[in-house]
């Protein structure tokens, strides 16, 4: 497996580029900006983008979706609750006093339980809310994608439109920490961590 990790945009949110080495098809999750930086890095490993996915429709998480998809002709993936958020990135932006292009609508919209397949690798789809209403994790083996569900040592906000703190620890509680121990987790913002040291210790769900 493939996978490299990219810091764009200006809230630098981390976009990860995962592929298949045996056939060179990929994923590229939360592309929020730079998308020339993206686009080179899939040049480099010589990778072929056959889906986008967001874990959800904040801006700093898909605002290259349009450019990207553009150029690769990759379908776009969400939660149907997360896709009205992705006609208006540029007014979640402005709150930021930030510049953002609107991503076009989804191909197709994914939800809970749903199975994502690119060459020889499988994303199974989580539903974890509480950060938005249409949050998801993307899950292979031992490492999982959470957007902005879960950090190490910390969550998400809950305070945007859509948000809810309790159901957001519900979804780290019930779904997050039903994963192993020793899976790897790649967070929206900031250095990975693993299910069991946050499980452990984090101050917000840890401990118990």
């Amino acid at each position: 497996m493939i996978l490299k990790q990219l810091v764009v945009g200006p809230i630098m949110a981390n976009c990860f580029i995962l592929g298949c080495e045996e056939t060179k098809i990929a994923v590229v999750i939360d592309p929020g900006g730079d998308p020339d930086k993206i686009l080179m890095a899939l040049a480099k490993e010589k990778l072929t983008v056959k889906y986008i996915l967001n874990t959800h429709g904040h801006f700093d998480h898909t605002t290259a979706n349009a450019r990207l998809k553009e150029a690769t002709g990759a379908e776009l993936l969400i939660h149907a609750a997360d896709a009205p958020m992705l006609a208006d990135l540029r007014g979640g932006a402005a709150a930021f006093g930030i510049p953002a292009e609107d991503s076009p609508p989804p191909d197709k919209t994914i939800d809970h339980g749903d199975k994502i397949e690119f060459g020889n690798i499988t994303l199974d789809v989580i539903h974890t809310p509480g950060h938005s209403l249409g949050g998801v994790s993307f899950v292979t083996g031992k490492v999982a994608f959470v957007g902005d569900t879960l950090f190490s040592g910390s969550i998400g906000r809950s305070d945007f439109p859509g948000g809810s703190y309790d159901t957001l620890i519900g979804s780290i509680k019930k779904r997050l920490f039903a994963l192993p121990n020793d899976t790897k987790v790649y967070t929206g913002h900031g250095p990975a961590t693993t299910i069991g040291a946050e499980r452990r210790s984090n101050p917000f769900v840890g401990g118990k």
